[in-house]
């Protein structure tokens, strides 16, 4: 077919589907439950389906894409030197609401899988969900469990973080953006740091704060984590 060998026209199948996911958001009056993101999958999801797409041969052409992620990350670094007096600030609070926030996002997903009777290796792969795509899968592929399911679970974390973060912060009246930001980063990673950056630049910049050290937190505490209930 036409789109199983043209690399082109499946990259532009991603980048189209993102578009008309933005487009749709801002119709909408950038409403959090438009998320370009989860919209952007459920189209790509349904063309490879619809018209037999080989995964592989979409996954190959979607790299340039991949490759632009690092330097988006690396971006992050100027809002962050930007509010540098204001990270400073609250540096302490900051601490405590990512021990509370890494030690939580791990230890809850577990619960809940265990309470679900899942067996150990999705536990395993549930744990570190709560941090970057590339992070998670390492750590799981280290401890263990699945990366693939834990890539799953983590765009999933972070597509519902994006979508109902907001709302949920509304309603315990939480206005300060910085913690509004840190709160979604800390929680939903990079897909909430981008819906963060759509409510103000200070959030934005809390949220790629959070996002950056809870990956660095859920890497060291996934294994004590597990040494503890373990061992």
């Amino acid at each position: 077919m036409l789109f199983t060998h043209n690399h082109l026209l499946l990259l532009v199948l991603t980048l189209g589907a993102y578009a008309i996911g933005v487009a749709l958001q801002r119709a909408a009056r950038r409403s959090a439950l438009l998320n370009p993101t989860l919209l952007a999958i459920a189209i790509v999801v349904t063309t490879l389906w619809l018209l037999r797409l080989d995964y592989g041969a979409y996954y190959s052409a979607a790299q340039p894409v991949h490759l632009l992620l690092g330097p988006a990350v690396v971006a992050l670094a100027v809002p962050l030197y930007w509010h540098a007096a204001l990270i400073r600030e609250r540096a302490f609070d900051l601490l405590v609401g990512l021990v509370c926030g890494s030690v939580s996002g791990v230890v809850t997903g577990m619960a809940a899988a265990w309470w679900l009777h899942v067996p150990l290796p999705g536990i395993l792969s549930i744990a570190p969900k709560s941090a970057t795509t590339a992070v998670s899968m390492e750590v799981s592929a280290q401890i263990g469990g699945t990366p693939s399911i834990t890539a799953v679970l983590t765009i999933l974390a972070g597509i519902t973080g994006a979508v109902t973060g907001s709302y949920l912060l509304n309603a315990l009246r939480v206005r300060d953006p910085a913690v509004r930001g840190f709160s979604m980063g800390l929680a939903s990673h990079g897909i909430a740091t981008a819906r963060a950056f759509q409510e103000s630049d200070t959030a934005g910049t809390f949220a790629g704060l959070a996002m950056g050290l809870n990956a660095v937190a859920t890497a060291i505490l996934v294994p004590l984590v597990l040494h503890l209930l373990f061992h």
